[in-house]
């Protein structure tokens, strides 16, 4: 008889699950049951007395009702006690030790049936019944379902196996009660084990997803950082243009080697301005940031207009004035004129940091200092202890995050953090040459811990 495809699927697939299911059932692999959540340990505190139990008593109602030996009986009842223990840590090999103590104590006790025929149990005692639900349920609560199941139906088979094909003296059985209670704990610890199992793979979509949603917004604040720098590098860029046009007229009789050479440091400047152009387009295009109007870049400044530099700090601090806020300003050093990528930064800082204030601070007073450095310029923004609560905020949440932003891009550091009483405080340090490459902060953890 040929073998058709069906036939070979069909025990390619069950010669596949007999194989996981080996897996699952014939291994001694460690598998230590975690704390509970709100009871930590007492649950395994729990579990050891009720071994401790399980022991002493199939100890007294083996010697007892199933007249073994008091060795015998020991030694039997702590197979299944210590089977209980052992699936605190190993759930598979306490149920083979389980299941193997069953066996002993169904077979030394059916050969000394005879004496109290209307009382004693058989095949399964009362300890044994307990002890086994505890270690199916520490089995289930571990185990692919799959591999639960299995356990519970080689239970039933050699429950089966005992009260059908070992016959002779009458008992009362215990096998339907018992099989029935194993299947009832299979099921819960089945069920407990699933919605643990989706609990955990919600917490990480969950985790994944606000890493993500931190390293979009991280994408969008580099985003608008870059289209707001754009007017400083064109600007440059505007300048090389011009002098290289400029500089043959400054030179008598200019040999022809130097106004090729300006001429191709013209012609480069005019193409780095095309492309600069063509990016910023695509820029504003697609990667408007959240709340940012398509024309501008939200803070009321057209999309050509200059970018702010420190110049226009005074007419920023009047404008939080103007709603009725208290702020100080307080500048020391050597007041220079300072990069513009720098001026531009530590503007947006104070910008920033000022609206933050005004959102999550009601009513505290805010102090802006500055400090020239003799290598760079030092920002500091703090706001005292608000005198009500916060209203709702609907801001995007990314201003301590495009600060940090804008602090790394320049190679400088800053901190942010609670002050005295409620307050808040933003420090940030800009030198005034920042190295060429300077890496941004790419890690999303501490990007969440520095979101406003």
């Amino acid at each position: 008889m040929m073998d058709t495809g069906v036939g070979r699927a069909l025990r390619a697939r069950v010669t596949g699950w007999l194989r996981a299911l080996r897996g699952d059932l014939w291994t001694v692999r460690a598998d230590p049951l975690p704390p509970s959540t709100w009871l930590r340990w007492l649950p395994h505190g729990l579990l050891c007395l009720a071994a401790v139990g399980i022991t002493v008593g199939g100890t007294g109602d083996l010697t007892d009702n199933g007249h073994l030996p008091s060795g015998l009986a020991l030694l039997a009842a702590a197979g299944q006690g210590g089977a209980v223990v052992l699936g605190l840590w190993r759930p598979v090999p306490a149920w083979w030790l389980s299941l193997g103590a069953f066996t002993l104590i169904a077979a030394t006790v059916r050969t000394r049936m005879g004496f109290d025929l209307e009382t004693y149990t058989w095949p399964w005692t009362a300890a044994g019944i307990i002890a086994e639900l505890l270690v199916l349920l520490l089995l289930a609560l571990r185990v692919p379902t799959r591999a639960a199941v299995a356990a519970l139906a080689a239970t039933a088979f050699l429950t089966w196996a005992f009260e059908s094909l070992w016959t002779g003296e009458p008992y009362d059985t215990t096998g339907i009660l018992a099989v029935s209670l194993f299947t009832v704990v299979v099921i819960l610890g089945s069920a407990l084990r699933g919605r643990r199992e989706a609990r955990a793979q919600l917490v990480e979509q969950t985790t994944l997803t606000a890493e993500e949603r931190t390293r979009r917004t991280l994408l969008e604040e580099r985003s608008r950082i870059a289209r707001e720098l754009h007017d400083v590098v064109a600007h440059h860029m505007s300048v090389i243009s011009i002098q290289a046009q400029v500089a043959p007229h400054l030179v008598e009789n200019p040999p022809d080697e130097l106004r090729e050479n300006l001429a191709g440091i013209r012609q480069n400047a005019l193409e780095a301005l095309t492309e600069l152009r063509r990016v910023l387009g695509v820029l504003r295009s697609e990667h408007i940031g959240p709340g940012e109007p398509p024309d501008g870049f939200g803070d009321g400044t057209a999309p050509h207009a200059p970018q702010p530099t420190l110049d226009r700090l005074d007419a920023l601090v009047e404008n939080t004035r103007a709603v009725g806020r208290e702020v100080v300003t307080d500048i020391s050093g050597e007041r220079r004129p300072l990069p513009p990528g720098v001026e531009l930064s530590a503007y947006r800082i104070v910008q920033e940091a000022l609206s933050n204030a005004l959102r999550h601070a009601p009513g505290a007073p805010i102090t802006v200092r500055l400090t020239y450095e003799p290598d760079g310029l030092e920002v500091e923004i703090v706001n005292g202890r608000p005198t009500g609560p916060a209203p709702p905020s609907t801001g995007a949440g990314h201003g301590l995050l495009g600060m940090r932003e804008r602090v790394a891009m320049l190679g400088g550091t800053m901190t942010a953090h609670p002050w005295h009483w409620d307050g808040f405080k933003v420090t940030a340090f800009l030198p005034d040459t920042p190295p060429v490459d300077t890496p941004g902060t790419d890690d999303p953890t501490a990007l969440r811990k520095g979101t406003s």
